[in-house]
Parts: C-alpha cells; sequence; structure tokens
C-alpha cells in the first residue's frame, strides 16, 4: 500500500503505528475501502457517453468541468451482477497512475481511520490470483470484512494507456 494517505501517529497513538485514513464504498453488499487521497471527489450519476470498442467495463467517459474522464464499471471490472443504479450510486473520481478515473459504486460510506496493524493480508487463496492483487489487505470493520484496495494496481499498464488515450 503506498504511503500517501498516511497520517502521522502523532494522535494519541504511542506505538508508532501510522494512522491510516481510508473511504469505504459499496459494491454488490460488500464493504471496500481505497486511500482518501486517492479520492478526488465523489459526484452523483451524470449523463455518461458511451465509447465504441473499449473494455465490457468502461461505461463510457463524462465531462467534468472541462476534462474528459473514462467511467468504470466496479462491479463489471470485478465480475459481479449488474444492478440498477439508483439515488445511492455514485462516482468516485480518483487518481490512477497519475490521470482521473471514474469508478461507478452502489453507495460511498465513510471515511475510516484505523492504524496500518489492524490490516490484516489477504487469504494466499484470494491473493494468489494475478487479477486480484489490487487487493492489498482486509479490516474488521464493525463484524464485517472491509476489503483494502490500492487502485493503482488494479489496471494493466497497457490499460492505463488505454484509459490516457480516451481522455485526450
Amino acid at each position: 500500500m503506498s504511503t500517501t494517505a498516511l497520517v502521522k501517529s502523532g494522535e494519541g497513538v504511542s506505538t508508532g503505528e501510522q494512522l491510516i485514513q481510508l473511504v469505504s464504498f459499496m459494491l454488490s453488499n460488500e464493504e471496500y475501502g481505497v486511500e482518501v487521497l486517492k479520492v478526488r471527489e465523489i459526484i452523483r450519476m451524470p449523463g455518461i457517453t458511451k465509447m465504441p470498442n473499449t473494455p465490457h467495463y468502461v461505461e463510457g467517459i463524462i465531462n467534468l468541468r472541462g476534462k474528459v474522464i473514462p467511467i468504470i464499471s466496479m462491479r463489471k471490472r470485478f465480475g459481479l451482477p449488474e444492478s440498477d443504479y439508483d439515488s445511492h450510486t455514485r462516482i468516485m473520481v480518483m487518481d490512477v497512475g497519475g490521470g482521473l478515473t471514474g469508478f461507478i459504486v452502489d453507495a460511498v460510506s465513510e471515511v475510516i481511520r484505523i492504524h496500518s496493524s489492524e490490516i490484516q493480508p489477504p487469504p494466499v487463496m484470494v491473493s494468489g490470483n494475478v487479477d486480484q492483487e489490487f487487493i492489498t489487505g482486509v479490516f474488521n470493520h464493525t463484524e464485517r470484512l472491509l476489503i483494502v484496495m490500492d487502485v493503482d494496481r488494479m489496471f494493466s499498464p497497457q490499460e492505463r494507456e488505454y484509459f490516457g488515450s480516451v481522455a485526450d
């Protein structure tokens, strides 16, 4: 996990642990988290312009204050069943590989502050798959497991290059 969202441990923590801030979001009744500093903004669902010949998980593009941003369906990217958008559906605009990309999620929950030692590595059965290398750990959050992700590792270099060309 990169250290961009790590906060200095001067807030009542004397063990030298780092405090991490995650934005949690829901996808198909599962909770995920990404580093708060990766998230540029969270917006309601706008009209999305479809693009031909894109990967199945690319919903299209939007214009966000003069900047064209590719929009990814997290459900499709993770192979989850599709669901209709509702009043809770949001686009999380994140910094991925130096460019902005929007991710459609079912709902954005909260910002969670946890100690780095509370994040456990994902089981080898799960993390051993190359497609799952963006899962950096799991955290027991209010009797539920929150899956911690690194969005920079979600796409191959070719995919990131493709998204850069879509936004140009």
